[in-house]
């Protein structure tokens, strides 16, 4: 049971004793809720947090020098790595079941006008197959070739965690085993006023929280166990996705076989940007290091700079893909406190000091934040992958009406996928043509091949499945 007086002493030393302003109104149990929430707070790491909130944690050396790394072309290779030697050494790893995925889904259906965790979202072309639904099937499938479980290890949010465990409970796990399936929850970092850093209060009994960004993955994965279920499966490589991307060729083995082949302890998959202001992270090369600039904090005239040939300097758009080596993780991980803390401006609504809650009209608090990114420049031979798009990046992020990144066009790329299969087959597609295709059905072209031997003329709906 903490006290008054107790928490009084841990919050004064750093001015946020107003923490405290309603708790001679507050019931027993929300008193300790409360005095929970606090002692959870690193209020020292806070303070300097605030006082250095107009210095960038991130990148530390001039942009004025960088330029976008050689990659390697996904489907083709490089002089050392044949894509056929890779496929067979992400085969090889996938048997072994050395594989891994975590998905990072703590988003909400927010801007997509829905109401419910992102990955809940119906998405498939002809049905309401959900993100969820889309990535877990491919998982399986994975694990179906080669004879073999894939855990899913899937971190949600605060605002997300009991409604998907609820989620994939009411479905049955989509059909994954119960023991393939962790779902864990990230971490959060309390909103400080902009003008004063005193932490807000959300209510009289609770501080105003926020997810701690894709780089609380790291402490989170180690206070739920995450790392020791890694550890007890001989899991070495860990596929990273978020989940607004169902194009994502989920643990496919070429990329697992370069990031092997490579040694690499991180790979990255990246787009070829065509407008410098395209809104990824930009892959760039610093003093030696590879590093990920968001598209916010890179300049114009870095972004704007043309190398020899007439193209973009730095070109190389990092689609959030990425493969962990399992060592790089667990010596990340030891060392979670030393991934930098990015800020951003918000409007967070707030209790005043007569307990009425206001709604800013504009950015009245700083909230803090990391990046998984940031574990680039800490790995040994880092490689970056360049996919074409329309092969693996159909980000779902943006309502209806939007220019990119709509249901729209991301069910169109998900049935355009399948359709230009069909067509290298040989297989007659109706340009108009629609397909939803189970990963159950046909992870990929060669499933594809297996399950439709003999030439024929497709509908102009298509829904292809094992049920």
């Amino acid at each position: 049971m903490s006290t008054k007086q107790e928490l009084t002493g841990l919050l004064k030393p750093f001015g946020q004793e107003h923490l405290l302003r309603f708790w001679d109104e507050l019931d027993e149990s929300s008193q300790q809720s409360l005095a929970l929430q606090i002692r959870e707070i690193d209020f020292e790491r806070l303070a300097s947090l605030y006082a250095n909130r107009d210095h960038s944690e991130g990148i530390s050396s001039s942009l004025d020098d960088a330029v976008s790394p050689n990659g390697i072309p996904m489907g083709v290779g490089s002089d050392e790595i044949s894509a056929d030697d890779a496929r067979l050494a992400g085969a090889r790893a996938l048997t072994a079941g050395n594989v891994g995925v975590v998905i990072v889904a703590g988003g909400q259906g927010t801007r997509l006008g829905f109401n419910g965790p992102k990955g809940t979202y119906p998405i498939g072309p002809l049905t309401d197959r959900t993100l969820f639904q889309i990535h877990v099937e491919k998982i399986i499938a994975r694990g179906h070739r080669y004879g073999t479980a894939i855990p899913l290890y899937l971190m949600t949010s605060p605002a997300t965690h009991d409604a998907t465990v609820e989620f994939f409970a009411a479905n049955d796990r989509f059909g994954l085993a119960e023991e393939d399936l962790i779902i864990f929850c990230q971490g959060t970092m309390p909103a400080v006023d902009a003008t004063s850093g005193k932490v807000l209060l959300a209510a009289p009994d609770r501080i105003a929280l926020s997810p701690d960004g894709h780089g609380g993955m790291l402490a989170a994965m180690k206070r739920w166990g995450v790392m020791d279920d890694m550890a007890s499966r001989g899991i070495q490589h860990l596929y990273y996705l978020q989940i607004d991307n169902p194009l994502i060729e989920v643990a496919g083995e070429e990329y697992l076989g370069y990031h092997i082949l490579s040694q690499s302890e991180l790979s990255s998959q990246v787009v070829r940007k065509n407008d410098p202001k395209d809104r990824v992270g930009n892959v760039v090369e610093l003093d030696g290091r590879l590093e990920i600039v968001e598209y916010s904090d890179l300049p114009d005239e870095i972004g704007e700079k043309l190398d020899d040939n007439g193209q973009l300097a730095i070109w190389a758009g990092s689609i959030a893909v990425h493969i962990f080596d399992a060592d790089l993780l667990r010596r990340v991980t030891d060392e979670a406190t030393g991934l930098p803390f990015h800020i951003a401006s918000k409007k967070v609504p707030f209790v005043d000091e007569s307990g009425e809650l206001q709604k800013p009209d504009s950015p009245n608090a700083i909230k803090f934040e990391r990046f998984i990114f940031e574990v680039l420049p800490l790995a040994e031979r880092p490689i970056i992958l360049e996919i074409d798009p329309a092969e693996g990046f159909a980000p779902l992020k943006n309502a209806s009406g939007e220019p990119a990144d709509t249901p729209e066009t991301t069910r169109a790329a998900l049935s355009d996928w399948y359709a230009r299969r069909l067509q290298d087959l040989g297989h007659v597609v109706p340009d108009d043509a629609t397909f939803e295709v189970s990963p159950l059905f046909a992870l990929d072209e060669a499933d594809l091949a297996e399950r439709f031997p003999v030439t024929i003329a497709f509908e102009k709906e298509n829904r292809l499945a094992v049920d």
